[in-house]
C-alpha cells in the first residue's frame, strides 16, 4: 500500500460517504432534467458526453477542493490538476454515459482516492438506484441502500462449473478475435452494466466480469472496493489492473487463473 497510514482511512471514508449522499441530492435537485449531448469522437465512432457529466465533475472537484485543497485531481472531462501532494482523486463523473442518455438507471459516479498512484479508497454511487458501494479500509467494503449499510463479500465458493459471467467488449474486440475465445462467448450469460457489474461481483451476485478498454477513471474507483470484498483483478495479460485497459475481475484465484488462460488468444 506504499506506506499509507491506515489510521487515516476514516477521514477519507467519511468524506466519500457524505459525498455519495451529496451527489444523489445534487442529481435530483439540479440535473434530473433535459441535458445536451455531444459526441467526443465526431464521426469516428460514438463516445457521448453530456452537460450532466461536466456538471457532476465540477461539483465533485469543488467538494474535494474545499476539503483537501492541496490534493491532485484527475477527471475524465477536465483533466489533471497537479500539485506536490501524494494523494490524487480520480473521477468518472458519469460511468455509463450511454445508459444515462437513454434513461437506463445503471449509470454511476465513480471516485477513487489514490496514494502514491495506488487506489486505496473507492466510491461507486448510483443515484437513480439510490445505493452506493464503498470500502472503508483495505479489508472492509459495504453497500449502502435506502440508508442501510451492509458489508459485502465476493462469492468465494464459485467454481468453473457454476460460474456467473458478465462481459462486454464495447466494440474493442473484432468478430475475428471473438471467434478465438468461443468458451468465453458461451459463458457470457449475464448483461454487463459497467460499474454495476463490478459492484455486483463485489457483493457476490456475479463471479466474473470481463471488459475492454477501461480508462483509469473507469477502474481505479472499483479496485479498492473489489479487493476489500475479497476479489481478484488484473488485465487480461495478468498485469496490475491499475494500468487499466482490458480487465478481468474474479471472485476467487482459481477461476481467475482459468479465465486468464481462456483469454490468452486475445490478450
Amino acid at each position: 500500500m506504499n506506506n499509507f497510514d491506515s489510521k487515516k482511512y476514516p477521514i477519507f471514508a467519511k468524506f466519500l460517504n457524505q459525498l455519495a449522499k451529496d451527489l444523489t441530492n445534487f442529481y435530483y435537485s439540479k440535473l434530473n432534467r433535459t441535458f445536451k449531448i455531444s459526441n467526443k469522437l465526431k464521426g469516428k465512432g460514438y463516445d457521448p458526453v453530456t452537460t450532466s457529466d461536466k456538471a457532476f465533475e465540477k461539483f465533485i472537484r469543488s467538494k474535494i477542493k474545499k476539503k483537501f485543497p492541496n490534493h491532485q485531481v484527475i477527471g475524465e472531462e477536465f483533466g489533471h490538476k497537479k500539485s506536490n501532494s501524494e494523494f490524487t482523486w480520480v473521477i468518472d463523473p458519469i460511468d455509463g454515459t450511454r445508459s444515462f442518455v437513454i434513461g437506463n438507471p445503471t449509470w454511476s459516479n465513480l471516485i477513487s482516492l489514490n496514494y502514491k498512484g495506488f487506489p486505496i479508497l473507492g466510491l461507486a454511487n448510483f443515484p437513480v438506484l439510490r445505493k452506493y458501494y464503498l470500502n472503508l479500509t483495505d479489508k472492509a467494503a459495504y453497500v449502502v441502500e435506502n440508508g442501510k449499510k451492509r458489508k459485502i463479500k465476493v462469492n468465494k465458493k464459485a467454481t468453473f462449473n457454476n460460474v456467473k459471467v458478465s462481459a462486454a467488449f464495447h466494440g474493442s474486440l473484432s468478430l475475428d478475435k471473438q471467434k478465438k475465445i468461443p468458451q468465453i462467448l458461451k459463458l457470457m450469460q449475464f448483461p454487463c452494466s459497467d460499474a454495476l457489474s463490478y459492484s455486483h461481483l463485489a457483493e457476490g451476485r456475479l463471479d466474473i466480469v470481463i471488459q475492454c478498454s477501461n480508462k483509469i477513471w473507469d477502474i481505479h474507483p472499483l479496485i479498492p472496493i473489489i479487493k476489500a470484498a475479497g476479489g481478484y483483478l488484473t488485465t487480461w495479460d495478468n498485469k496490475d489492473a491499475i494500468k487499466a485497459g482490458n480487465i478481468l475481475v474474479s471472485s476467487n484465484k482459481t477461476i481467475h487463473n482459468k479465465f486468464l488462460k481462456l483469454l490468452k488468444p486475445v490478450s
